[in-house]
């Protein structure tokens, strides 16, 4: 039976609409994921859903007695003396009967304590990952008919964000706004997407959306080509001359004004950033070494003798709970926090640039040009001169946006300005601590994509487990008590490398053998580690070559297209020559056809590759 059912729903703040004619229904046990592009509305839609808005046009219908709880993407904890009595007064428990009142509330403390809070702590001492745990706490105490989670797993660290998988699978029905592919995986039944107004659904988790989201779009991208170029034939047709016009009829004159509100009509899907990391000149062979480091503050020690070295080309994830030093960690191999005993040692050469998670680097005040280019127009990037209105534009901000201050930005559009001016300065060092939070899942596969390529030195902090597997060569893990201990590989080669036992205290589930041992150096081999197979794929020495040709291919296509779109775009382009004007029109149409063979070809070539490293 439906629990809620959404009929031609139409939202708008701006000039295109949130929702057009969009429609939803929510049946009992399912799990929704809901995806979908930065400002695309999907915070909106879960609000409307919740009863926190109304929309401009079209119905909502909801089961009688139906109970939703909304957990928002920054929860807000009313004023009170505890946690305890600020989540009550959220839930608004006062108001309950008082046996129902009692059952939440013996839920709402075996929630808290399932989620490691302190009742008894002030609501103003929460640092943001409390305050989602605890929001959380509540909404699951509260025992609804449909929960609604905006981006839960943004400030929750791997045991969190596992915890929360577990109990979203015991809830009657649930829709989740999140860009965890991972958590998507792990719990969704369907996949629904906020795509240009509309929500499409894709039966599955969110593997099974990918597969079928590419066949849509190879589709939706050829039949936007065969209308082009039918609309270009009739567009043609009528401006034959004074013949064409004595003997053209009325129903092909009607038709082409029909094709011509349809194409104006046409939603384009918003445009992919556009990621370069310029490695800068090459650092020394050793970035950092740490021979037998301690670190504390007070009476608790973030670094246990720690011994590590990190080498040019590592790509070195730090894993670990919230709390567990991860942050402190990072600034002592940047030599930007000194350790209490041991030796640092840092390497020759090094340009760093680094992603802080709390965005401290932006000044609210400051424009959104002023930030990235302050005291000029330009932009020095690793492919030449660009001018910042330009190099926005590269990362989703339209020119009219350039002047904005910071602070008028939501938390996903910060991280990309963020990324900008970080991607703006050549860096043979990339330090990016939590650069996945609140972006969409297409930027976030665009950003793998761009470091899996970047030549220089990585160093990362993040819980996106699928992140970590698709970057990391290896993991350096709080293993609880200040001892870290290096792995080879991502998140899943660690699950897979740790020694089965019982979580420590302050850890994230790894080996709980007693005494503090230094982290012992491994090279980042783990195909050579796993084992070669018995009919592995094998990949000849031409096909590897093109493997590494290929994205200098595609860049170099990306770059001319755009380029050609610039000049065919310029107010005067139409007084060029008719040769001139067919001549682009022919390249603009060769290159999109180059792209996608390139693309396939890629794809093909990178899935022979994997198979083949085993």
């Amino acid at each position: 039976m439906a629990l809620l059912t959404l009929r031609d729903a139409g939202l708008a703040y701006g000039l295109q609409p949130l929702l057009d004619r969009a429609n939803l229904t929510v049946g009992d046990g399912e799990r929704i994921g809901l995806i979908g592009r930065n400002g695309s509305g999907k915070s909106s839609l879960l609000k409307i859903l919740a009863g926190e808005g109304a929309l401009d046009d079209g119905d909502i219908e909801r089961r009688d007695g139906l109970t939703i709880v909304l957990v928002e993407q920054e929860p807000l904890l009313p004023p009170a003396s505890s946690l305890r009595e600020s989540l009550v007064r959220r839930g608004a428990l006062e108001a309950r009967d008082e046996r129902d009142r009692w059952r939440v509330e013996v839920r709402l403390s075996e929630f808290l304590h399932r989620y490691g809070l302190d009742e008894a702590q002030s609501p103003d001492t929460a640092s943001g990952g409390e305050r989602k745990r605890a929001a959380l706490a509540l909404a699951l105490a509260m025992q609804p008919d449909l929960l609604l989670l905006d981006e839960p797993t943004n400030h929750l660290d791997i045991d969190g964000i596992a915890l929360t998988e577990d109990l979203l699978l015991k809830v009657p029905a649930s829709i989740v706004v999140t860009h965890d592919r991972a958590f998507l995986d792990r719990i969704a039944t369907r996949i629904v997407e906020l795509d240009r107004g509309l929500l499409r659904s894709y039966p599955g988790n969110f593997a099974a959306y990918e597969s079928r989201k590419a066949s849509e779009l190879a589709a939706e991208a050829t039949a936007t080509r065969k209308f082009d170029q039918f609309w270009r034939q009739e567009e043609l047709w009528i401006r034959k001359g004074v013949e064409a016009r004595r003997t053209r009829n009325e129903g092909r004159v009607r038709r082409l004004e029909s094709l011509r509100e349809q194409r104006a009509q046409r939603r384009q899907r918003m445009g992919n950033v556009k990621l370069a990391v310029d490695a800068g000149e090459r650092s020394g062979v050793l970035v950092a070494e740490l021979d037998r480091v301690w670190k504390a503050f007070g009476t608790r020690t973030l670094v246990r003798d720690l011994s590590l070295r990190v080498m040019r080309g590592d790509r070195l994830a730090l894993l670990g709970p919230n709390g567990a030093g991860k942050s402190t960690l990072l600034k002592i191999i940047l030599g930007q926090v000194q350790p209490d005993r041991g030796q640092l040692r840092l390497g020759t050469r090094l340009q760093v640039a680094y992603f802080d998670q709390m965005r401290e680097q932006l000044d609210p005040e400051r424009s959104l040009a002023q930030t990235i280019s302050p005291g000029s127009e330009w932009v020095e990037t690793g492919a030449g001169r660009k001018h910042v209105l330009s190099y926005l534009g590269d990362f989703l901000f339209p020119p009219q946006r350039a002047n904005a201050p910071v602070k008028a930005l939501s938390g996903g559009e910060r991280n990309r300005l963020l990324l900008a001016r970080l991607f703006a300065q050549p860096a043979n060092l990339l330090v990016l601590d939590e650069p996945t939070n609140d972006l969409d899942i297409d930027t976030l596969e665009l950003l793998e994509a761009t470091l899996q390529a970047y030549t220089g030195t990585l160093l990362l902090v993040s819980h996106d487990r699928a992140f970590l597997d698709n970057i990391a060569t290896q993991t350096l893990v709080a293993e609880g008590d200040g001892v870290w201990k290096e792995y080879v590989g991502g998140y899943s080669d660690w699950v897979a490398q740790r020694a089965p036992a019982s979580k420590p205290a302050g850890g994230i589930g790894g080996d709980a053998s007693p005494g503090p041992a230094p982290a012992v150096r491994r090279e980042a081999a783990p195909a050579a580690r796993r084992g070669a197979q018995p009919d592995r794929v094998r990949m000849t020495f031409k096909e590897q070559r093109e493997l590494e040709a290929l994205p200098a291919e595609i860049e170099a296509l990306e770059r001319e297209q755009h380029e050609l779109s610039e000049r065919m775009c310029a107010p005067d382009y139409h007084r060029q020559e008719v040769e001139r004007l067919r001549a682009d029109r022919r390249r603009a149409e060769e290159i999109e056809e180059l792209l996608r063979e390139r693309f396939e070809r890629w794809g093909a070539l990178d899935a022979r590759a994997q198979a083949a490293s085993g």
